[in-house]
Parts: C-alpha cells; sequence; structure tokens
C-alpha cells in the first residue's frame, strides 16, 4: 500500500464525518426542540389551560384527547422552530440570505419571535421570555452559520479561479 491511497483513505474518512454530521446535526436540533417543548412549553401550557377560568358558570373541560393534542403540537412546533440554523444555511446556500440581511433586521426578527412566544404560552411575561430566548439565541446562531456559508463560498470561488 503506498502513501497515496493511505491519503486517499483519509480523505474519504474525513468526508463521511462532514456527512454524518450533515446528517445528525438536523436530527439533533430536532430532538432538542422536541425535548424544550414537552419539558418547558408543556408544563406552562398546561397548568395555564388547568386552572383557566373564565367564570364560574363556563366549566374548564380540559380532557385527555385535549392533553394529547396540546402535547403533540408544543413538542412538534418546538422541534421545528429548532430547525432554524439548518433553514438558514440551505438559504444562504441559494442565496436568499445573507448574515448583513440577518443582522439589519433583528429587531424585526425579535419582534416575531415574542409575538410568536406570546401565542403559543400562557399570557404572562416570564412564559415569554422562556420561550422566546433560546429562539433568540437560534437566531444568532443561524447568522453565525450564514457567516461561515458565505465565507466558505468566497473561499471555493477564489481557489476555482
Amino acid at each position: 500500500m503506498n502513501f497515496g491511497s493511505l491519503s486517499a483513505l483519509g480523505f474519504i474518512a474525513k468526508k463521511k464525518i462532514a456527512l454524518e454530521v450533515l446528517y445528525l446535526f438536523p436530527l439533533y436540533l430536532f430532538f432538542i426542540g422536541v425535548l424544550f417543548g414537552y419539558y418547558i412549553v408543556c408544563p406552562l401550557s398546561i397548568n395555564f389551560l388547568g386552572t383557566y377560568s373564565v367564570a364560574d358558570q363556563v366549566h374548564n373541560d380540559f380532557d385527555l384527547n385535549s392533553y394529547i393534542g396540546l402535547i403533540r403540537a408544543s413538542t412538534l412546533a418546538s422541534g421545528f422552530i429548532f430547525e432554524l440554523p439548518i433553514i438558514i444555511y440551505f438559504l444562504t446556500k441559494i442565496g436568499l440570505v445573507t448574515p448583513e440581511f440577518l443582522r439589519t433586521n433583528r429587531k424585526y426578527a425579535l419582534v416575531i419571535v415574542l409575538i410568536f412566544a406570546a401565542i403559543i404560552t400562557p399570557p404572562d411575561i416570564a412564559s415569554q421570555v422562556i420561550v422566546a430566548i433560546p429562539v433568540l439565541i437560534l437566531y444568532q446562531v443561524s447568522i453565525l452559520i450564514s457567516k461561515l456559508v458565505l465565507r466558505n463560498q468566497k473561499r471555493k470561488e477564489k481557489n476555482g479561479k
């Protein structure tokens, strides 16, 4: 076996690791999002819906179907929200989003995240902030990922020319 074939094996192993990361990272993000939805969002929502009362004449009927539907919706929504860095990666790759665009529109993203958090959480500020903080962190990570994608594309263009 010569040195060329050994270096080729190393190159193949490096590409295999990169492909595994590319496939496993979205799954990890989704799983973390599901855990966040199950352990953070669901207890807040269930506590609110279980104790919510409009008036004494209106009976709160929170049954098993409502409970399962709430858990399913909360966990899946949280799982999909945690895919934000992957979505930004692909949007940057095809040229629809740039890090500058994400930075300049950060204030609008903050408002959208807070509105979304207000919709999916009980009507108190603490719950809204608890849900909004991880999404805002993911937005910041998305800006970093977009910057890395553009840097790699520029490096490839420079080496290709």
